[in-house]
């Protein structure tokens, strides 16, 4: 049998943003995933790169595909850094590069982790969320860029599957507020895992090509 298991943040543990009665994004992707399947998750509310070192711990020993979805918490930590004064742009360049620089060993500590356990594994890019001011939107979306920078990158470098939540939560009704995704997003995300995880080719998939 096998057994997808879902690690990371409110990305997946979304429950307690949904609308009373609709799913989550854990039961939306059982519910696509083929008869024999079953999913679990571990993600926790709230969980940062460094949280996932515990979320493993308890990963079922018949795991078969690993899906994570990290970072948000990560980037919303260091969002203090968009109300800092600055003295030149070249000032305001070093110290995203420092925040880069922090998060990029954070995420592939983490990711070493998780290629220890030798399951085919997909990760998640930060979507861009969805704030109801167009210049927060538009500050959110250039910081994250970032961070996803980082994912991306680590991603191909490992010849890991991507999902990339920005291109598939892209509408107003995908999230429950800016930074949660809505029971109609949790159902987009879940059809990615599924894609990635059971081979449906029937959707169109882009590839990256690495040393």
């Amino acid at each position: 049998m096998n057994h997808v298991v879902l690690l990371g943040d409110s990305v997946f543990d979304n429950g307690a943003y949904v609308k009373p009665g609709e799913p989550d994004v854990l039961a939306q992707v059982q519910a696509r995933l083929p008869e024999s399947w079953r999913a679990t998750s571990n993600a926790v509310d709230g969980a940062i790169t460094a949280g996932v070192e515990r979320q493993l711990a308890h990963v079922p020993s018949d795991a078969s595909h690993l899906i994570l979805s990290i970072g948000g918490n990560d980037a919303l930590g260091a969002s203090g850094i968009l109300r800092e004064s600055a003295r030149s742009v070249a000032e305001v360049m070093s110290r995203i590069a420092d925040v880069r620089d922090s998060f990029a060993r954070s995420y592939r500590k983490m990711l070493d982790q998780v290629m220890s356990r030798r399951l085919p594994t997909a990760l998640c890019t930060i979507y861009d969320g969805r704030f109801p001011d167009q210049e927060e939107q538009r500050q959110a979306a250039t910081a994250l860029s970032v961070f996803n920078d980082v994912i991306t990158r680590e991603t191909f470098g490992r010849r890991l599957a991507l999902i990339d939540l920005r291109l598939i939560c892209n509408q107003h009704e995908d999230y429950a507020n800016p930074i949660e995704p809505s029971a109609i997003g949790g159902a987009k995300i879940a059809n990615a895992i599924v894609q990635a995880v059971a081979g449906n080719t029937i959707f169109p998939r882009s590839q990256v090509y690495a040393e």
